[in-house]
């Protein structure tokens, strides 16, 4: 009997090993799919979803969220304020360079000079609509943005604005808007409640002036007619070409203006802080948009002061 059992035993091993031989190797098993009441945790897995780079993401949302931008602008405008009864009261005070006075300032009424764009009026929403479609600007959804007219008012401005015209001062709107965006861009600043005296306040890109060339978006001819008939007292604007002809668009010419006059701002002038876009940016690529995103991403990189 104990022999009869080993052969049994040995016979149902042998009968196993065989089956598991014939036996095909289980198919891996599948990951099961994420449902739309579990999402995937991406935290936890070792490989997440690349997410496109967008050089304009946190500057848009500094913009529009953080209550420092809002800080900042408020500031600006309530220091102008403050200064604005001694540029009236000084009879010599003039926020134009002397080559753009170009006659003497003595009698004529006092005025401001306001860029609009990040200055005056918000785009952000503008802007963030782009970081949001993955786009870049261009001049047909530029045009079709204003034409909205819901730009809203950058905070500080319209306080200071009012305190001015109370004052009898005119502001002047000198933006590099295109002409053809006047009414659309008077009926957005009336709207916020921005003073506008008429429609000669505003002085659009395009703007003809009688013996000046129009040098690109510079901005000195339009600054030179506002100085034929104004004293202007101050000019607020969010890039230096606000303020000055900008003759080289490079790190070290802008440098350079910023020390020829560097005393003028808080004075004067009176910069608003915008990371979104300006003419800083393309001064670290040669200005040459035509390159591939991915080189001018890069030339940016290099332009960094990277701690060692």
């Amino acid at each position: 009997m104990k022999q009869r059992a080993l052969t049994l035993s040995a016979l149902a091993c042998a009968l196993a090993l065989a089956a598991c031989q014939r036996a095909p190797a289980p198919a891996p098993k599948a990951e099961a799919e994420p449902s739309a009441a579990a999402p995937t945790d991406v935290a936890a897995t070792s490989k997440p979803a690349a997410v496109a780079a967008d050089d304009n993401l946190n500057a848009v949302l500094w913009m529009q969220a953080s209550a420092e931008y809002q800080a900042a602008t408020t500031t600006v405008y309530r220091a102008a304020a403050d200064k604005l009864g001694v540029a009236l009261a000084e009879k010599n005070w003039d926020a134009l360079v002397p080559d753009e006075r170009g006659n003497a300032a003595t009698g004529l009424k006092p005025a401001v000079i306001m860029d609009v764009d990040e200055t005056v009026l918000d785009n952000s929403p503008y802007q963030a609509r782009l970081v949001r479609d993955g786009k870049a600007y261009d001049e047909v959804s530029w045009d079709a943005w204003v034409a909205e007219k819901k730009a809203k008012p950058v905070p500080g401005v319209v306080e200071f604005a009012k305190a001015a015209a109370a004052k009898g001062v005119t502001i002047l709107y000198l933006s590099n808007r295109a002409v053809h965006l006047k009414d659309a861009t008077i009926a957005n600043l009336k709207a916020v409640g921005m003073p506008v005296k008429d429609d000669s306040v505003f002085l659009g890109l395009g703007t003809v002036v009688d013996g000046c060339e129009q040098n690109g978006s510079e901005k000195n001819c339009r600054r030179q007619l506002a100085g034929q008939q104004y004293r202007v007292l101050m000019q607020f604007g969010d890039q230096l070409g606000d303020f000055v002809q900008v003759v080289a668009n490079t790190r070290e010419g802008r440098t350079q203006l910023l020390d020829e006059y560097g005393d003028w701002f808080g004075e004067r002038w009176w910069m608003l802080p915008n990371p979104s876009y300006g003419s800083w940016e393309p001064a670290t690529f040669n200005n040459d948009w035509s390159q591939p995103l991915e080189a001018r991403r890069a030339a940016k990189r290099a332009a960094l002061d990277v701690a060692p």
